[in-house]
């Protein structure tokens, strides 16, 4: 299992990478793993305006149908969209090709207090995940 440093993660196993004010988020390793195939994926439209914590999306699987929850505040600015039609995508490559929305930060707002590599790791192994 993969859990890159450079990466913040969420307790609902999405991962965050800031740049510029744009998060772009996606679900990390585990989470695929512990889906297995991904076969569906529902994406918000850019344009939507999130809250923190808010759902934006579902990940189907062969094994089960998780939400998706947005990390920050802010606008979907970008949607993978290449990943709706090749959902294999996610589980080959989560933390790159895999992507799945960009949002650009509220103003004002920060981004939340969230787990490093270290922490999320400590988090799925208390789990027992």
């Amino acid at each position: 299992m993969t859990i890159p440093e450079d990466l913040k993660y969420t307790q609902s196993h999405e991962w965050v990478r800031l740049e510029d004010g744009v998060v772009t988020v996606g679900i990390t390793d585990h989470a695929q793993d512990e889906l297995g195939d991904i076969t569906y994926l529902e994406l918000p439209e850019p344009g939507r305006v999130l809250a923190e914590g808010e759902m934006f999306g579902v990940v189907e699987s062969v094994k089960a149908v998780s939400d998706l929850y947005s990390p920050v505040a802010g606008e979907v600015i970008e949607v993978n969209r290449a990943i709706t039609d090749a959902t294999e995508t996610v589980n080959r490559d989560p933390y790159g090709e895999g992507w799945m929305i960009k949002i650009r930060l509220a103003e004002g707002a920060q981004l939340p207090d969230l787990l490093t590599a270290e922490g999320y790791a400590a988090a799925i192994e208390e789990s027992g995940h």
